[in-house]
């Protein structure tokens, strides 16, 4: 997938880089958020986030979850950085499809 591939999800979600607390920048200058301030967002949201290293394949799962409940959603990345933004693109187009269902 990509970092940049992540990234650019997250953009098309309508995500917007105004306030770049928390952020680092890609090479051509966009912002994303690191993976603390992405746990910050799925807190405000009312899940919890966590992402780990899975040694055996050499990949980063991210998975949140309603707190105290089941698994909401679950993606892998090669970084800890891709897995984080693309959770939180994930996450952003679940609630915009919620929200207009």
């Amino acid at each position: 997938m990509g970092l940049e591939f992540a990234v650019e999800e997250l953009y098309a979600t309508g995500w917007s880089s105004l306030d770049t607390t928390g952020c680092v920048h890609l090479g051509d200058g966009r912002s994303f958020p690191t993976p603390s301030r992405v746990t910050n967002e799925f807190e405000a949201a009312g899940f919890d986030f966590s992402v780990r290293h899975i040694q055996l394949f050499d990949c980063y799962r991210a998975e949140w979850r309603e707190r105290g409940g089941s698994s909401s959603g679950a993606v892998v990345g090669q970084s800890e950085s891709e897995a984080a933004v693309y959770a939180l693109s994930q996450l952003r187009r679940n609630v915009m499809a919620t929200s207009y269902a």
